[in-house]
Order: C-alpha cells, then sequence, then structure tokens
C-alpha cells in the first residue's frame, strides 16, 4: 500500500506538470495574440472585403449603389451549436466550427487558425464543459471587446454526470478516492495527514455537470433561444428576419420531441444498454429511461475491464433487451463482444458533438441525425 509521502509525491509531481503545461499554454496565446493584432493591423481591408463579398447574394439593400451587409460571423466549438446558428441566420450568418469532421471533441485543442477565427468573429459560441476548459485560457487572453461570448451551458438546468451501477469511473477519480480513504485512514494523527485529507474530501464534493445538454430537445430549444437572442443583439436591423427562422425551428423541435415521448410511450421497454461512453443524460432524464453503460460521457477510457462486460452482458440478457448502443467515432470492441455474447442488434445513438466526412458532405444536421436517433431508440423499445 502507498504510504502517505508517496502519494504527496505522486499528487505534487501532478500538480507540477499541469501547471507548466498551463504556462506554456498561456505563454503560446500570449504571443499568438501579438501576432493576430500585427495581422489585423496589416490586413484589416482585405478581410473586410472577403466578408462583404461572401453575404451579397442575400443580404443587399436591393439599391445598385448600396454596399451589402457582411454576414455576421459566428464561430462555435462543436456541431449542435453550429448547426442551430445557421439554421437560424440563414444567409445573415457565416457559422464555422472549430472542430474538424471525425475528431473526438474530448481530446481538442485549439490550433493559431482556431484562435484568429474566435478572434476574429462576432459570435463565439461555447458549451463551457470539462471537454473546452481550454476556452477559459483563451477567453482570457485574447482581445475580444468586439466578440459577443455565449456560454450555453448558462441557458439549460444542469445534471450532474453521475456513475450508474456496473459502470466504471475514469482510473483518476479511482485514484483519488483511494487516496482519501488512505488519508483517513492514517492513524499517525499528524496535522499535516488531517489537511491533506481535508484537502481530498473537499476535492471530493466538486460537482462535476455533464456537458452534452443538446442531446435533449427541451435543451435544445432553450439552446436556440439563447442563439436567436444574441443574433438579434448584434443586429437589431435583421431581428424579425432571425427571430421568423427561431419560430420554424422551434416547431420542427417540437415535433421531434413529441416523437420521441411517443416512441418511449409506445414502447414495452424502459431501460437501454451502451457498450460505450454515455453521452445521453438529459435526453433519458427527460423521456423517463433508465440505462446502463460501461463509462460516463466524459471519460476518456476506452478498454472495460472484464467485471464491466460481463455486467452488461448479464443486464442485456436479464432484460432480454434487443439492442446494444454505441456512439459515434468511438471504439466499438466493447459494444460488439456484448453484442455477439447476447445476440442483441448493434445499433449508434448518435451524441451530435461532430460529424464524420461523410455525413458533412451529406448535409447532416441536427434533425435528421435526432430522427436516426428516433428510429433506433424505438428499436430498442418495442
Amino acid at each position: 500500500m502507498p504510504t502517505m509521502a508517496d502519494m504527496k509525491m505522486k499528487t505534487d509531481f501532478r500538480l507540477v506538470v499541469v501547471m507548466k503545461m498551463r504556462a506554456n499554454f498561456k505563454l503560446l496565446l500570449l504571443a499568438l495574440t501579438l501576432s493576430i493584432a500585427l495581422a489585423l493591423g496589416g490586413c484589416g481591408a482585405g478581410n473586410g472585403a472577403g466578408a462583404a463579398s461572401g453575404s451579397s447574394g442575400s443580404n443587399a439593400s436591393g439599391s445598385s449603389g448600396a454596399a451589402a451587409t457582411p454576414a455576421l460571423k459566428v464561430v462555435t466549438t462543436v456541431f449542435a451549436p453550429y448547426d442551430f446558428a445557421r439554421q437560424i441566420g440563414g444567409a445573415q450568418v457565416e457559422a464555422s466550427m472549430l472542430l474538424p469532421p471525425g475528431v473526438e471533441s474530448h481530446g481538442f485543442e485549439p490550433t493559431p487558425r482556431d484562435l484568429l477565427s474566435i478572434q476574429e468573429c462576432d459570435l463565439f459560441i461555447y458549451i463551457g464543459g470539462e471537454s473546452e476548459t481550454w476556452v477559459s485560457d483563451v477567453l482570457d487572453s485574447l482581445d475580444l471587446q468586439k466578440t459577443r461570448v455565449l456560454q450555453l451551458m448558462d441557458s439549460v438546468s444542469l445534471l450532474e454526470e453521475e456513475i450508474v451501477e456496473g459502470m466504471e469511473p475514469e482510473e483518476e477519480e479511482e485514484a483519488d478516492h483511494a487516496a482519501a480513504d488512505a488519508a483517513s485512514a492514517d492513524a499517525s494523527g499528524a496535522a499535516s495527514a488531517s489537511a491533506e485529507a481535508d484537502e481530498h474530501a473537499a476535492e471530493g464534493e466538486e460537482v462535476a455537470y455533464d456537458e452534452h445538454i443538446w442531446t435533449s430537445p427541451e435543451n435544445a430549444k432553450k439552446m436556440v433561444k439563447a442563439i436567436s437572442e444574441a443574433l438579434c443583439a448584434l443586429r437589431p436591423a435583421e431581428a424579425s428576419q432571425f427571430q421568423e427562422r427561431t419560430q420554424a425551428y422551434l416547431t420542427q423541435l417540437d415535433e421531434l420531441d413529441a416523437a420521441l415521448h411517443e416512441t418511449v410511450a409506445a414502447g414495452v421497454r424502459k431501460t437501454i444498454v451502451f457498450g460505450d461512453r454515455f453521452p445521453f443524460r438529459y435526453l433519458t432524464d427527460e423521456l423517463g429511461l433508465s440505462y446502463y453503460a460501461a463509462f460516463p460521457g466524459c471519460s476518456s477510457e476506452t478498454e472495460a475491464k472484464p467485471a464491466t462486460v460481463a455486467f452488461l452482458i448479464d443486464k442485456v440478457k436479464a432484460e432480454r433487451l434487443p439492442v446494444i448502443f454505441k456512439i459515434e467515432m468511438s471504439n466499438t470492441d466493447i459494444a460488439q463482444t456484448i453484442a455477439e455474447e447476447t445476440g442483441a442488434a448493434l445499433r449508434n445513438l448518435h451524441s451530435l458533438h461532430n460529424l464524420s466526412e461523410s455525413e458533412v458532405s451529406s448535409g447532416a444536421t441536427y434533425l435528421s441525425i435526432m430522427w436516426d436517433n428516433v428510429a433506433a431508440l424505438k428499436e430498442a423499445l418495442d
């Protein structure tokens, strides 16, 4: 069993590494900020001309001699708010997403080009969860006086990320719990040990909120309204058009929401199982479904312990579930093993954090993917 000194040395080492990483990142951001400032000073006229020409088709005033109103530049971190912004904004918004097609959001790090995009945009939209801790450093380091910033986790009621029966917590969480247990069990009674145990206990009380807020249509409506309000504030003269598109899109979200509730009400089952991470806490909470999964939504783990796989296999068999779920862009080994052992069909439930290149090429949207999810849930619950 590791001693208190060993645990303290390990903790100190981790803190030093994290502090060095944050310091290096902030130095990089400072250097990039200076570079951006110099670049903008030398090429501002060219950027303005490009923005105007890209939106002149639908934003011209109608007079042949009048200059076109440039489209609002909106930058988002992940797919759902990107799609919401382009649905609300139409041709009056030039929306872009930092996350490249096919890239997992939980390991994303912004490039210098990404920082420049944030610096130059009119509206920067981010979620604000564990996967986007880098955003705070960016906001602190860049000059965003001309950029409106919208954190979407502020627009909904948040749920804590939870560990359900059979699920594996992060290795770091297990280590923290072990350290706290060892500290509290130490019989030395030394003041330093007591203080360290208190520190671990305090860290254990920190709340981790699930960041996948967009998986619930009810939350999606709130996010759409928040984005719409931000666009209207930036361009009051075009507010009526933004509001008209917003209402039309909210109607489509209402139809989606109704279909999901009808699917659950008509189903004979109320439990789903994932051989994967589980980023659908908000959806299952809204629909009243129970779930079991290998890992929580923000876990970086990809290999489950045999006991976890065995538990999920037993659960699928006991509940006679016809479907085992996986999510997009993930390692399917766990879900495939469960499917083979139980005879359940392996299906994808898309969490919409990002799209593959083929989905982008086919024109997939939040609504089209969520309707696919409705069909997958129907198969799982029937």
